[in-house]
């Protein structure tokens, strides 16, 4: 069996790769961790703008190299906890939207199934920037398990 789990560094992904530790280990299979590269909009510094015209100057999106690098440090530590549980892990770095890259991965790679985090957003929040566990529920052709 072949699982994959979504890892971003926050603390819900490490407990979603914990939870997939160890459900991979009672049933022997194998883990594919994957990262979403998606760069993160950021604002330079400066303080509070005073109108929305300029704090729209301000903002910049973060360099794709960065991104990938935070991305790779992600999967080294995913993959370096996993091996040390003695189950077997590669990861893959992927490109775009989280949801729709982890959902295409899966299916196209023929995946058990996914484990992913859920960081418990209020449902304000979740409703401006969206949530990755909710769209794999909505997306993903094989059973996804969401850790809380």
């Amino acid at each position: 069996m072949q699982y994959l789990v979504a890892v971003d560094g926050s603390e819900s992904s490490i407990e979603a790769l914990e939870h997939a530790i160890g459900v991979a280990s009672l049933l022997d299979a194998e883990l594919t961790l994957v990262y979403s590269v998606e760069p993160r909009i950021l604002v330079d510094e400066g303080g509070d703008a005073p109108s929305f015209p300029e704090a729209s100057e301000r903002l910049y999106t973060e360099d794709i190299a960065e991104a990938e690098s935070r991305g790779e440090r992600v999967l080294e530590d995913a993959v370096e906890r996993a091996r040390e549980a003695d189950v077997d892990a590669d990861s893959e770095l992927l490109y775009g939207d989280p949801v729709d890259t982890i959902a295409e991965y899966a299916d196209e790679e023929g995946m058990d199934g996914v484990f992913v985090g859920h960081r418990g957003l209020s449902k304000r929040a979740q409703g401006l920037v969206g949530s990755v566990a909710t769209g794999l529920v909505e997306r993903a052709n094989v059973p996804v398990t969401v850790v809380r």
